[in-house]
């Protein structure tokens, strides 16, 4: 088959690999009719996950058809259409019994290299390096999908694969953002990063009752998207002091909650960007913790810090001091996506969202380099990018 492998920093290529094959009685295999390219996956492809190996097959969002399951696996048969979410979980440890399946105890194979970094380990996830289990991805034309019973969601109506893909990973994480702010009607939220994430936490935002969302960034592609298809305001923070802006536009006190869906890349203009460019390029911290900075900063007093965003490692200079004077709440982790499937799925059933609305690219899987170099760069008003296998 043909798959996207990653090769080295800003290297990725389309080969031929062999075809996946059922390891374990609750396998499927899954023929991927769609897949995208995530935010996070450029975290892979500007280099910095560790533990990626040369020919690794990168990818976590997709969907397809079964075509082959395991003697255990009851709830998929062969022909079953299928949307995939990122986190390989058991269904059965303490944490998925609490719907919490990214921290899954038993599908990261690797557990003991995150568990140097972090602590503990959480779920394994396809696509994402050999710290979070080495799984082959899904920019590929098949893959094997461990735990067919808890992860899959079957597709039984009429949707389009881009009205129902991004239940995969990127809708329900900007849900997850969203409601972990607590919002209640009346409530202004932040939003920093108007990528696909940020598009789906505003949306949610407003889906949860938030009477007003502000989406911040600089591209402005992403600013007209969040206006247009999700009805924020927006700024730039290249054109405005965003911590004064916000303090004006909410009578001094600050948004109710904000969520932080630009992660470990965050950009800055000025002396801030550069301090952390330069404590990254030293290997004296591994992520850019600007957003997160703002946001904590930003917040009113006792408000809500979502972080959607991707960390990996140390960041530097967080305003600890004012999360606890200030009785701040911060949320996150990985999305429990199996918990949203549903109810998400219900949501587009009912006509109160079509995700497909962030779709700016489609190609085919042999063109994933250029959509890569494309997507990282910020071409051709590129906001997402689905591959066709």
């Amino acid at each position: 088959m043909k798959a996207n492998c990653w090769y080295a920093k800003k290297k990725v290529q389309v080969e031929e690999v062999p075809d996946p094959k059922i390891l374990n009685s609750q396998d499927a295999i899954v023929r991927i009719t769609s897949t995208a390219i995530c935010g996070s996956d450029l975290h892979l492809y500007n280099g910095f996950v560790p533990t990626m190996e040369q020919g690794d097959i990168i990818g976590h969002e997709f969907m397809g058809e079964v075509v082959e399951t395991g003697k255990d696996v009851k709830n998929l048969k062969k022909g079953d259409r299928v949307v995939v979410p990122f986190p390989i979980s058991c269904g059965k440890c303490f944490f998925c019994r609490q719907s919490m399946f990214s921290l899954c105890e038993n599908s990261n194979p690797n557990a003991w290299m995150a568990e140097k970094l972090w602590g503990h380990s959480p779920s394994g996830i396809f696509g994402y390096s050999h710290l979070l289990g080495g799984f082959a991805g899904g920019q590929a034309e098949y893959a094997r999908v461990p735990f067919a019973d808890v992860g899959p969601i079957k597709i039984e109506n009429g949707f389009t694969d881009e009205q129902v893909l991004f239940l995969s990973d990127i809708f329900p994480t900007g849900y997850m953002a969203a409601e972990a702010c607590d919002i209640k009607p009346g409530d202004t939220i932040a939003v920093w990063g108007c990528g696909p994430v940020g598009q789906f936490a505003m949306k949610s935002a407003f889906l949860l009752g938030a009477e007003r969302v502000i989406g911040i960034d600089r591209f402005p592609e992403r600013l007209r998207m969040a206006r247009e298809k999700v009805g924020a305001t927006t700024l730039n923070y290249e054109d405005t002091d965003v911590l004064e802006t916000l303090h004006e536009m909410t009578g001094g006190r600050g948004p109710d909650a904000c969520i932080d869906a630009a992660g470990m890349e965050s950009h800055a203009p000025g002396l801030q960007g550069a301090y952390d460019r330069v404590k990254q390029a030293l290997m004296l911290e591994t992520d850019r913790p600007v957003v997160l900075r703002q946001a904590i900063l930003a917040c009113r007093n006792g408000g809500v810090v979502s972080i959607a965003g991707v960390y990996g490692g140390m960041v530097d200079k967080i305003p600890f001091g004012s999360i606890m004077n200030r009785s701040i709440t911060i949320r996150t982790g990985q999305t429990h996506a199996q918990r949203y499937l549903r109810p998400l799925l219900q949501r587009i059933e009912n006509g109160e969202i079509d995700p497909s609305f962030v779709v700016t690219h489609r190609l085919p899987l042999d063109q994933a380099p250029q959509a890569f170099e494309m997507f990282s760069n910020k071409q051709h008003e590129c906001i997402k990018v689905v591959l066709k296998p």
